[in-house]
Protein backbone atom coordinates (compact mmCIF):
# COMPACT_ATOMS: atom_id res chain seq x y z
CA UNK A 1 0.00 0.00 0.00
CA UNK A 2 1.34 3.24 -0.65
CA UNK A 3 1.21 6.54 1.02
CA UNK A 4 0.58 9.73 -0.65
CA UNK A 5 3.26 12.00 -0.02
CA UNK A 6 4.19 15.54 -0.22
CA UNK A 7 7.17 17.36 -2.29
CA UNK A 8 8.49 19.94 0.40
CA UNK A 9 10.37 20.60 -2.91
CA UNK A 10 8.59 23.27 -4.57
CA UNK A 11 8.01 24.98 -1.43
CA UNK A 12 9.69 28.18 0.05
CA UNK A 13 10.64 28.50 3.36
CA UNK A 14 7.96 31.89 4.91
CA UNK A 15 7.82 33.44 8.05
CA UNK A 16 4.21 34.47 7.63
CA UNK A 17 1.91 31.49 7.82
CA UNK A 18 1.52 31.37 11.30
CA UNK A 19 -0.13 34.96 11.54
CA UNK A 20 -2.17 34.00 8.12
CA UNK A 21 -3.65 31.16 10.02
CA UNK A 22 -4.13 33.14 13.37
CA UNK A 23 -6.13 35.87 10.97
CA UNK A 24 -8.02 33.23 9.50
CA UNK A 25 -8.86 30.98 12.48
CA UNK A 26 -8.51 33.18 15.28
CA UNK A 27 -5.17 32.44 17.97
CA UNK A 28 -7.39 30.11 20.42
CA UNK A 29 -8.66 27.97 17.08
CA UNK A 30 -5.05 28.05 15.81
CA UNK A 31 -3.19 26.80 19.13
CA UNK A 32 -6.04 24.22 19.06
CA UNK A 33 -4.85 23.06 15.73
CA UNK A 34 -0.92 23.07 16.59
CA UNK A 35 -1.49 21.18 19.82
CA UNK A 36 -3.69 18.11 17.76
CA UNK A 37 -0.40 18.36 15.74
CA UNK A 38 1.65 17.53 18.55
CA UNK A 39 -0.90 14.64 19.96
CA UNK A 40 -0.56 13.38 16.89
CA UNK A 41 3.21 13.12 16.89
CA UNK A 42 2.85 12.11 20.03
CA UNK A 43 1.21 9.01 19.27
CA UNK A 44 1.99 7.39 16.20
CA UNK A 45 5.18 9.89 15.13
CA UNK A 46 8.71 9.26 16.61
CA UNK A 47 12.01 10.50 16.47
CA UNK A 48 12.56 10.63 12.57
CA UNK A 49 8.75 12.59 11.97
CA UNK A 50 7.51 15.97 12.62
CA UNK A 51 4.11 16.31 12.34
CA UNK A 52 2.37 18.90 9.48
CA UNK A 53 -0.29 21.45 10.01
CA UNK A 54 -2.28 22.10 6.40
CA UNK A 55 -2.62 25.48 6.38
CA UNK A 56 -5.88 25.45 4.08
CA UNK A 57 -7.83 22.18 5.54
CA UNK A 58 -5.90 21.91 9.24
CA UNK A 59 -5.56 18.30 8.30
CA UNK A 60 -2.73 16.89 9.63
CA UNK A 61 0.04 14.27 8.50
CA UNK A 62 3.49 12.94 10.01
CA UNK A 63 6.82 13.94 7.60
CA UNK A 64 10.18 12.53 7.85
CA UNK A 65 12.56 14.99 8.99
CA UNK A 66 15.35 13.77 6.55
CA UNK A 67 12.83 14.21 4.13
CA UNK A 68 12.12 17.90 4.83
CA UNK A 69 15.99 19.25 5.78
CA UNK A 70 16.88 17.35 2.25
CA UNK A 71 14.06 18.94 0.23
CA UNK A 72 13.89 22.77 1.76
CA UNK A 73 17.27 22.39 3.82
CA UNK A 74 14.33 23.10 7.45
CA UNK A 75 15.56 21.29 10.36
CA UNK A 76 12.72 20.33 12.03
CA UNK A 77 14.55 17.59 14.40
CA UNK A 78 13.90 18.01 18.02
CA UNK A 79 10.44 17.74 19.74
CA UNK A 80 7.59 20.24 19.56
CA UNK A 81 8.16 21.15 16.17
CA UNK A 82 5.66 22.03 13.94
CA UNK A 83 5.60 22.57 10.20
CA UNK A 84 3.26 24.61 8.76
CA UNK A 85 2.16 24.05 4.75
CA UNK A 86 0.11 26.16 2.51
CA UNK A 87 -0.18 23.97 -0.74
CA UNK A 88 -2.24 27.48 -2.52
CA UNK A 89 1.03 29.33 -1.31
CA UNK A 90 3.78 26.57 -1.90
CA UNK A 91 5.06 27.59 1.42
CA UNK A 92 6.39 26.14 4.45
CA UNK A 93 6.77 27.56 8.20
CA UNK A 94 8.71 25.61 11.02
CA UNK A 95 7.13 26.56 14.43
CA UNK A 96 8.24 25.66 17.64
CA UNK A 97 4.79 26.74 20.10
CA UNK A 98 6.41 25.58 23.07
Amino acid sequence: MSHPSVDFAASAPVNDLWPALVERLGLERSQRAVRQALDLQAMQGSAATLPVLFCETCGLALASTDLLREQTGLNGHGDHFVLLFSSRSNAVQLVCPV
